[in-house]
C-alpha cells in the first residue's frame, strides 16, 4: 500500500451568488420569523443565484480561482470530478459543461452524485485517480443551485438552503512523515434511509409531468426530526474513522471543519469528537445548508481568518441524503 500523504490540497477557490436572502425575506410568505430560524438552525441569511448563475458557472468561477491558488492552467488538469445534487441538466454530466467552458481538453470529467458530502466523495475519487495514476491533477468541485429544487411554500426546507460552489486542486505530492496533504478519507452510505430525505419525482421512475408539477413532488422533501438524529449519528462516527485511519487523536487536531446544515448538528459532533466549539468552523449563519459545496466553503474561510494555516490538521466530515457520510484528515 502507498504510504498517505501521497495527493494534497493545492489550491482552493469558491464562489457565491450577490443576492443575500435574510430570513427576514421568510416572514413575508411563511409562517415562521428571524428567531425561530435562527434558534432552530443557526441561520441567519443565504446566497441565492440569479437567473443568468448555472452550477456550470459557479463552478467555473470557484475554478478559475483554485487554479489561480495552484498556479495551473485548465490544459494542466488530467480529470474533473464535480460533486452535486443539484445538476444543470441530467445529460450530459455537469463537470463535461465545465469542463467545456473552462477549455480543460485534456481532462476526463464526470459528476459524482452524494448530495451534502458530494465534495468529500470527490476528493476521495480524485486521490484514487492519483493513487492508481490514471491522474496527476485533478480538479474537484462541490457545488449547487439548491434554490432550483427546493419547495420555496415548504417551512420545513424552504429556510434551509443556500447557492454555492467550491474547487480544490488536487494533485500528487512526494509525502513523508510531515508533508501536507490527505491523510485518510472514510466515505460510506445506507440506502434503507433515503425516503428521508429525497425528491420523489422528476426522476426516470416518475418522469416529470403536470402531475408531478402539480404535487411538486419535483422538490426537496425532509423528515427534519429524523434527518436530524442519522446526521449526529453518523457524522460522529465519521470522526471516528477518519481519526483512526488517519493515526490522530482528536487532541491533535487544530480545526474541525464540518457541514454546515445546522448549527445543533454541527455542536453535537464537535461534543462526540471531544472538540471544543472555539476549535470548530461554524459559517452556517452566512450561507445556510449549501449541500456539496459546504465544506469548500468552509474551508476556504477558516483560511482567510487565519484559523488554517501551512501545516493545520484539520478534520473535514460530512452527512447527506442517500444517507451518505463522508470524512478526511488533511494537513494544510
Amino acid at each position: 500500500m502507498i504510504p498517505r500523504p501521497f495527493a494534497e490540497i493545492a489550491g482552493l477557490g469558491v464562489a457565491v451568488p450577490s443576492r443575500v436572502v435574510t430570513n427576514a425575506e421568510f416572514e413575508a410568505t411563511l409562517d415562521t420569523s428571524d428567531q425561530w430560524i435562527v434558534e432552530r438552525t443557526g441561520i441567519r441569511e443565504r446566497r441565492y443565484a440569479g437567473p443568468s448563475d448555472s452550477v456550470a458557472s459557479l463552478s467555473r468561477d470557484a475554478a478559475l480561482r483554485a487554479m489561480e491558488r495552484a498556479g495551473i492552467t485548465p490544459l494542466d488538469l488530467d480529470s474533473i470530478v464535480l460533486g452535486t445534487a443539484s445538476p444543470d441538466r441530467l445529460l450530459p454530466s455537469t463537470a463535461c459543461d465545465l469542463q467545456a467552458l473552462l477549455g480543460a481538453e485534456r481532462a476526463a470529467a464526470f459528476d459524482v452524485s452524494a448530495a451534502c458530502p458530494g465534495f468529500l466523495y470527490a476528493m476521495t475519487v480524485a486521490e484514487g485517480l492519483i493513487a492508481s495514476e490514471q491522474s496527476r491533477t485533478s480538479l474537484v468541485i462541490g457545488a449547487e443551485k439548491l434554490t432550483a429544487i427546493t419547495d420555496m411554500t415548504d417551512r420545513s426546507t424552504a429556510i434551509l438552503f443556500g447557492d454555492a460552489a467550491g474547487a480544490a486542486i488536487i494533485r500528487r505530492t512526494a509525502g513523508g512523515p510531515k508533508a501536507r496533504g490527505i491523510l485518510s478519507t472514510f466515505i460510506k452510505s445506507d440506502g434503507r434511509l433515503g425516503d428521508l430525505l429525497y425528491r420523489p419525482g422528476g426522476g426516470a421512475a416518475e418522469p416529470l409531468s403536470q402531475a408531478v408539477l402539480t404535487a411538486r413532488s419535483h422538490f426537496i422533501r425532509m423528515a427534519g426530526r429524523e434527518v436530524f438524529k442519522s446526521a449526529v449519528l453518523a457524522m460522529s462516527d465519521a470522526c471516528d474513522q477518519a481519526l483512526e485511519r488517519a493515526g490522530v487523536k482528536a487532541d491533535e487536531i487544530d480545526l474541525l471543519i464540518p457541514h454546515q446544515a445546522n448549527v445543533r448538528i454541527i455542536e453535537a459532533t464537535a461534543k462526540h469528537a471531544g472538540m471544543p466549539m472555539e476549535r470548530v468552523m461554524v459559517n452556517v449563519d452566512r450561507y445556510g445548508n449549501t449541500s456539496s459545496a459546504s465544506i469548500p466553503l468552509a474551508i476556504d474561510q477558516a483560511v482567510e481568518e487565519g484559523r488554517v494555516r501551512p501545516g493545520s490538521l484539520i478534520l473535514l466530515v460530512s452527512f447527506g441524503a442517500g444517507f451518505t457520510w463522508a470524512s478526511a484528515v488533511v494537513r494544510w
